[in-house]
């Protein structure tokens, strides 16, 4: 292992340990102030019990992320653009974060409560942030190329890149929000994903990605830390959807984002689940294929302990993962 990596691995160690600490404070204000999650009828009775538990917890991530990350590329921002890019994916997470924080207040203590925003407008809001992220990246960064495995150069794909780069954002964010059903489940997925991209920088020399990537495997360790079953603290809104998106970015920056559906896959299987329940509910007169979805209540209401759930879908995370890795050094 080279000395970026060695380093980055420092690195988030010391984000676990700065997060963790302050976890306990960040905790404890949520329950004073009563953010607490308000479960609805859409998720097993199991999960009745969970209702009061602090949630936004995806500030305890995404805080100490952008102070670490600003902190270690302060010097750098004046540098060429290969210095700058680690801007985007950090505005990129501000935005999505935002708009958790909107989602997550409604749901509490607006109108829908219990339900958050409207989906068209949360939908409207995403499409907008991705459109405006992939401009950046079409433009700014020169970036509109496509890694396949087994070939030593990637492909422009010129415009084309900018519906598609629409597309992932938009659909790996909205796929995260989807896995933050089980204790610990989109943590561990996240986790396991930021470790291959960051992998896939370090083969690139990609320094601040790979930085940024580690910093955030530490930062999401620390959450788990609370997240694990029987969790004290949930991600929410204000982090799965900031989060998706991140990742999406991060993927498009390495040009290895045909690898994503696999490192992403238990937020795939989600995602899919739930348009096949819909579209055949529909289709069928109100007949389901699922006991209910997204797939993980599936399991749940087939017998699976939602430890089991989550485990076993890690399991199908890391594999996953490591055939990426071996597709990424093809």
């Amino acid at each position: 292992m080279n000395n970026e990596g060695i380093f980055s691995l420092t690195l988030a160690s010391i984000t676990f340990l700065l997060a963790v600490i302050w976890g306990g404070p960040f905790l404890e204000l949520l329950r004073r102030f009563r953010i607490v999650k308000q479960v609805s009828g859409l998720q097993p009775e199991s999960h009745d019990p969970k209702s009061g538990t602090p949630t936004m917890g995806g500030l305890m991530i995404i805080v100490p992320v952008l102070v670490i990350t600003a902190l270690l590329n302060i010097v750098n921002l004046v540098r060429p653009v290969t210095g700058r890019s680690i801007l985007l994916p950090l505005g990129v997470m501000v935005a999505f974060t935002a708009l958790g924080l909107l989602d997550d207040w409604e749901g509490m203590r607006g109108m829908r409560r219990g339900t958050g925003l409207r989906a068209r407008i949360k939908f409207l809001y995403q499409l907008l942030i991705a459109c405006g992220t992939a401009w950046i990246l079409y433009d700014t960064f020169n970036v509109h190329s496509l890694a396949i495995p087994g070939f030593p150069r990637k492909i422009d794909i010129g415009w084309l890149y900018l519906p598609i780069a629409v597309f992932i954002i938009t659909a790996t964010s909205n796929a995260v929000n989807l896995t933050d059903g089980l204790d610990g489940l989109a943590g561990m997925v996240l986790v396991t994903a930021f470790i291959i991209f960051g992998f896939v920088g370090l083969l690139q020399d990609q320094v601040y990605l790979v930085r940024f990537c580690f910093t955030l495997v530490g930062a999401l360790f620390a959450f788990l830390w609370y997240n694990f079953h029987p969790a004290e603290l949930f991600m929410g809104d204000t982090g799965s959807l900031p989060l998706g998106a991140v990742l999406a970015v991060v993927a498009l920056m390495t040009g290895q984002w045909l690898l994503l559906p696999l490192v992403a896959i238990v937020p795939l299987m989600e995602t899919v689940s739930v348009m096949v329940q819909v579209g055949y509910f529909k289709w069928s007169g109100g007949q389901r294929i699922f006991r209910m979805a997204p797939i993980h209540h599936h399991f749940e209401l087939s017998g699976w302990s939602e430890t089991q759930v989550v485990q076993r879908f890690w399991l199908i995370s890391i594999i996953a993962g490591l055939i990426s890795i071996a597709f990424a050094l093809l």
